[in-house]
């Protein structure tokens, strides 16, 4: 077989067989898992996230989705767990332990220490019936028939069923809490998404420059504002409301139809009604007039007053875009 159709071959397998592992957890999504994620909600704790080898890993992901959508949680390795790292562990903190069999050494060790300090135990597991289910307060079923790989031996469906079953539980918790986008934005004031939620038009307008001319401004001094503020653009304004927009393709679409200047001014030349944006809105809304009317500026108004221009350029700045 060609090399690359093998590759393609292995590849198509692998994503078959964890997505059929992935859909085979929807019936085992029953009332211990809602009663597991009931138990975390109430609690007044922290969720700790244990777990050793490729379970460690997926449990380090799901600790960063609980703290991201307001679930306060911690990880905590299972063998540094038992040498010392225990005292993590506070008085109401539930403790979610991950780990396919259920029945490995340090997991043995951990779970009685788990629960004479009278914590939840809730376990993601592959076999309820190994020590960790059987000992836990709360299975949540992350059965898989068979891994991905062709041995049967690396963690690769069994990894995918735990995030998913992790991904869950945020979910379910983010749900009760009626996390919001809002409340989103918190966590993530970082990065372009985060700057979707919060960055508004006011952030981007006033760090620009305002360009702008009254109806009667002559051509020549069109031209300046425009040059001077570097936007490609000028809003016409009349008693700080805005009734125009002259662009630099405006000013190039005049010159070629155009003989002589002389008596021309701002009206004569610009476009009334132009698309226009409230100061306070979303800067991704602005990115989406910009984009859905093909245009690279938008004026800003505030309560029908200008207040600025957003140029496409901020938006690339900030990673809107």
């Amino acid at each position: 077989m060609d090399i690359s159709k093998k590759i393609i071959a292995v590849a198509k397998q692998t994503i078959k067989t964890e997505s059929q592992a992935i859909e085979a957890l929807i019936p085992l999504v029953d009332n211990e898992f809602a009663n597991a994620v009931q138990s975390i909600y109430n609690s007044n704790g922290r969720v700790i996230i244990t777990g050793i080898g490729k379970s460690a890993n997926i449990a380090t992901k799901i600790v960063a989705t609980l703290n991201s959508t307001g679930t306060p949680a911690i990880f905590m390795h299972a063998a540094d767990a038992i040498h010392g790292d225990l005292g993590t562990v506070q008085d109401n903190d539930s403790v979610i332990c991950i780990s396919k069999s259920g029945n490995t050494p340090e997991i043995k060790v951990l779970v009685p220490l788990i629960k004479a300090i009278g914590n939840t135990l809730i376990a993601i597991t592959s076999n309820k019936e190994s020590f960790l289910g059987t000992q836990a307060d709360y299975v949540l079923n992350a059965h898989v028939s068979h891994e991905a790989c062709p041995n049967n031996l690396a963690p690769t469906s069994s990894t995918t069923a735990q995030l998913v079953i992790g991904d869950a539980l945020a979910m379910s918790l983010l749900d009760l809490r009626g996390f919001s986008s809002e409340d989103f934005a918190k966590f993530h004031p970082g990065g372009s998404l985060g700057k979707q939620l919060y960055l508004r038009v006011s952030n981007l307008t006033e760090t620009n420059e305002k360009p702008q001319v009254s109806p009667d401004t002559d051509i020549k001094d069109v031209i300046i504002e425009i040059s001077k503020k570097m936007l490609g653009v000028t809003a016409v304004v009349e008693y700080d409301k805005i009734v125009g927009i002259i662009t630099d393709g405006d000013l190039r679409r005049m010159m070629s139809t155009t003989d002589t200047f002389k008596g021309l001014v701002a009206k004569d030349i610009m476009s009334k009604n132009p698309k226009m944006i409230d100061n306070d809105a979303m800067a991704v809304a602005a990115m989406e007039l910009m984009e859905t009317n093909g245009i690279t500026q938008i004026l800003a108004h505030s309560n029908g007053i200008y207040a600025g221009v957003v140029h496409i350029h901020n938006l690339t700045k900030e990673g809107i875009i």
